[in-house]
């Protein structure tokens, strides 16, 4: 069973993705963020920066796009394919409010019908290796039957389902039931994402649905960078070794970056998620928080004990 790093807007950059790769790995590819053409759909050197190969270490990277429209994606398409890449992920996920009012990401999942010819028109004419992110409806999962047939009308790479609404953002538990009818049902290969924050999750999942093709992992991943290590049968994380992945991260974003402030920012929102991982150090929490410089963070990481 594959294992993926989900895309994560503005923490999975080509940065982290590099320094995840050198400091755990574990993974089969890295989702990049997604990238939206803009108004005009002309892409922007800037737009594409994130996943021009030479500043991309990681062995497999699979890049994102996020539009409704099969111009668009073509267009898109051209520019990845003079970059080298053989795949490409369509976002019908996002539940950006500012995403879903232009009718793209989970918001285009209103529109079953819209869907249907958007991808007819893309799997006509594409020659990349497309797969699906999606949730499982716009209000409620009751959704997913009409946009399962759709997506049973296309043979795509993979069908990646986080069995939520978008209704739900990342609101309680996700829908296994409706999970289960994909898993009975989908003529595509199927990917599950959705709460999975420890090598015990993963093996629930894997022990229930035998035959998936992936499980996508996100903020698991954030909250501990040593998950796919640790599902390969590796060691868990230390702290001193998040301490020095961390330290690293300063380093690099300081150079891309050019300023300790986004660069701690960076670091702060990494580490809302890695704080999970020490559910009872709410005084190095509020450390982290109020850290105003890059040596109070890292110091106050050092403090942490060692994961339970």
């Amino acid at each position: 069973m594959k294992l993926y790093f989900a895309p994560m807007e503005g923490i999975t950059t080509y940065t982290y993705r590099n320094t995840h790769a050198e400091f755990f790995g574990g993974c089969d590819a890295y989702f990049a963020p997604f990238i939206t053409p803009s108004d005009n759909e002309r892409l922007s050197i800037k737009s594409l920066r994130d996943i021009v190969p030479e500043k991309n270490k990681v062995e497999r990277l699979v890049p994102q796009v996020l539009t409704n429209r099969s111009d668009s994606f073509l267009k898109f398409e051209e520019k990845l394919k003079e970059l080298g890449y053989g795949e490409v992920n369509i976002n019908l996920g996002c539940p950006s409010g500012t995403v879903v009012k232009k009718n793209r990401g989970s918001g285009f999942l209103r529109d079953p019908e819209g869907i249907d010819s958007f991808l007819s028109e893309v799997f006509e004419k594409t020659k990349l290796a497309v797969s699906v992110k999606t949730r499982t409806g716009f209000l409620s999962g009751e959704e997913f039957d009409d946009l399962l047939l759709v997506y049973n009308r296309h043979s795509m790479g993979s069908l990646i389902v986080h069995p939520r609404a978008r209704a739900d953002y990342y609101n309680g538990e996700p829908d296994m039931s409706v999970f289960e009818k994909a898993y009975r049902k989908s003529s595509n290969k199927l990917c599950f994402n959705a709460n999975v924050f420890s090598k015990e999750n993963y093996e629930n999942i894997s022990k229930r649905f035998p035959d998936l093709d992936g499980v996508m992992i996100g903020r698991g991943a954030l909250a501990n960078p040593a998950i796919f290590r640790e599902i390969r049968g590796g060691k868990p994380a230390e702290t001193k070794e998040l301490a020095e992945f961390t330290r690293v991260l300063s380093e690099r974003y300081l150079e891309v970056l050019g300023s300790e402030v986004y660069t701690l920012h960076k670091l702060k929102e990494i580490w809302l998620y890695t704080m999970w991982s020490y559910p009872e150090e709410k005084k190095i929490l509020k450390m982290i928080k109020k850290a105003n410089h890059l040596s109070d963070l890292l110091g106050a990481i050092k403090c942490l004990p060692e994961i339970r």
